[in-house]
């Protein structure tokens, strides 16, 4: 397999990337700034040296449906902030075509590994248990009324039956080696 300049650019940054921001939000539930911009920064960059007008206008394509389908979650209450930041970075990279499938890539490693997570907390922990570690918190008023408590950004992380980064990390990779010839 001989790979060009662009090409080897394009899997090294896509690669690092993927592993680091995997890496940070399983450790810390935390998608950090201080690799989201310079990634989108040097997609920027990479586009316009490799693929000029053409490429700025693929990464322009791209970020809009990467960051604007999370930014739409993000703001139903569906997905984090670092989500967010995490799939605009990488989409200027990868462009229309492939942020899509990195998408439902993704969706369906979600779901895969949700299912394996909950199937597993309930051979381990029974119902209750997992009712106690993913259900919302709240407080009996009564025994016919429940009255949610304030939840907490830190409560929400803990309910998080997963780190987004893990499954968009193997998204991109499936994409990546599925579709060469797209990159």
């Amino acid at each position: 397999m001989d790979l060009s300049v662009s090409q080897t650019l394009f899997l090294t940054a896509i690669i690092l990337f993927t592993v680091a921001t995997a890496w940070t939000d399983l450790r810390l539930r935390k998608v950090l700034n201080a690799m989201t911009l310079p990634m989108w920064i040097a997609g920027w960059v990479w586009q316009a040296s490799f693929h000029g007008w053409t490429g700025l206008w693929d990464g322009l394509c791209g970020f809009a449906i990467g960051f604007g389908i999370l930014f739409v979650l993000w703001m139903v209450g569906s997905a984090g902030g670092g989500d967010v930041k995490l799939l605009g970075a990488l989409s200027v990279w990868l462009g229309p075509g492939l942020t899509l499938k990195v998408l439902l890539g993704s969706l369906l490693f979600v779901i895969l590994g949700t299912v394996a997570v909950i199937v597993g907390s309930m051979l381990t922990q029974g119902w209750k248990g997992i009712r106690k570690r993913f259900g919302r918190k709240e407080e009996i008023v009564s025994s016919k009324h429940r009255k949610k408590t304030g939840e907490t950004i830190g409560d929400r992380q803990k309910r998080r039956v997963m780190a987004f980064a893990m499954p968009v990390a193997l998204a991109t990779w499936s994409v990546l080696l599925l579709f060469r010839q797209q990159w």
